[in-house]
């Protein structure tokens, strides 16, 4: 298949009531154990089980300082899937994904997407350092300045707070916080499972790609998949220009004046289907392109600094 690539269906994909047991398998567990400052590697917690010979076994690869961390985690791993569980038996969580898929193309440093027969301007910033092949990117080389499309998505876990909050009323905030920890990875885990889903049927511009979640977690993919406020996209107000596109609320999310998502556990970004497309960070940017910035957002540059604070 040969770029750009033609979706397999152009416009709203909406995917709600999604089965957890379709997204447990990407669930990043190091995440969520250093959501829990739990830092290390625990392969093969899943197979330990609850007899003292097991967990012996599986302890007795760690060095006596990193012992006390790996029964910590033991533990909480085994506390969380109490709490799957629960979310699956109970019907506790809703999970909903979304997805939008749009004639698109790259325009010096502008993102011009087709909808509804306008056409959005996404303006994208430039790294002002070199990435480590010499180069400065910004997210609009990854679109063909003719012909091409992007992807808009959104993924999000609806029961859960509500839930986190009835332990919060008798002061168990162990099990609170557990949930909305595991809430959190489980949102990332959706947007996981959605981007493997668009590459492979959605979009398709990978039809043949097998499932290997631990290659997946290594970013080793096609295509990328930035979410809004990360360090190639800082600009959160972009998630106002994608609300169209998407349409959160019909998810279950509502955008905050400072851009923020709740439920707190959602994710949204942009799909690229570059080849060649690659992760980076924006970092500094100067005052020069500050103001172009601004310029092409139509925004006043008071109003942006608050937005871009960290990049300042």
């Amino acid at each position: 298949m040969s770029y750009p690539f033609k979706p397999n269906k152009i416009g709203l994909t909406q995917l709600f009531d999604v089965n957890l047991r379709e997204i447990v398998p990407f669930i990043h567990w190091t995440f969520f154990f250093m959501a829990w400052r739990l830092n290390g590697k625990f392969d093969g917690i899943e197979t330990v089980c609850d007899c003292t010979s097991c967990k012996t076994g599986w302890l007795q690869k760690f060095s006596e300082a990193e012992r006390l961390k790996a029964e910590e985690a033991i533990k909480l791993y085994k506390d969380a899937q109490e709490i799957l569980r629960r979310f699956l038996n109970e019907k506790i969580i809703k999970i909903n994904a979304s997805v939008g898929i749009y004639p698109a193309k790259g325009v010096d440093d502008d993102i011009i997407i087709q909808h509804n027969e306008t056409a959005k301007t996404i303006p994208t910033l430039r790294q002002q350092q070199p990435a480590t092949d010499g180069f400065c990117y910004a997210l609009a080389d990854f679109l063909a300045p003719g012909n091409d499309y992007i992807g808009v998505f959104a993924t999000t876990i609806l029961g859960a707070d509500e839930f986190a909050a009835s332990f919060e009323k008798d002061d168990d905030m162990y099990n609170s916080i557990l949930i909305k920890t595991l809430s959190d990875r489980l949102a990332e885990a959706s947007a996981e499972w959605l981007h493997y889903k668009v590459r492979k049927e959605i979009w398709g511009y990978v039809p043949d790609e097998k499932p290997d979640v631990k290659e997946m977690f290594k970013t080793h993919y096609s295509g990328i998949r930035p979410a809004i406020g990360y360090p190639s996209l800082p600009d959160q107000s972009v998630i106002f220009e994608l609300d169209p596109l998407i349409h959160f609320s019909e998810m279950g999310i509502q955008l905050t004046e400072n851009g923020a998502m709740y439920p707190n556990a959602s994710v949204s970004g942009l799909y690229f289907s570059h080849p060649k497309s690659k992760y980076f960070n924006i970092g500094k940017i100067d005052e020069n392109q500050f103001a172009d910035y601004a310029r092409r957002c139509g925004k006043s540059k008071e109003v942006l600094r608050k937005w871009m604070a960290a990049n300042l």
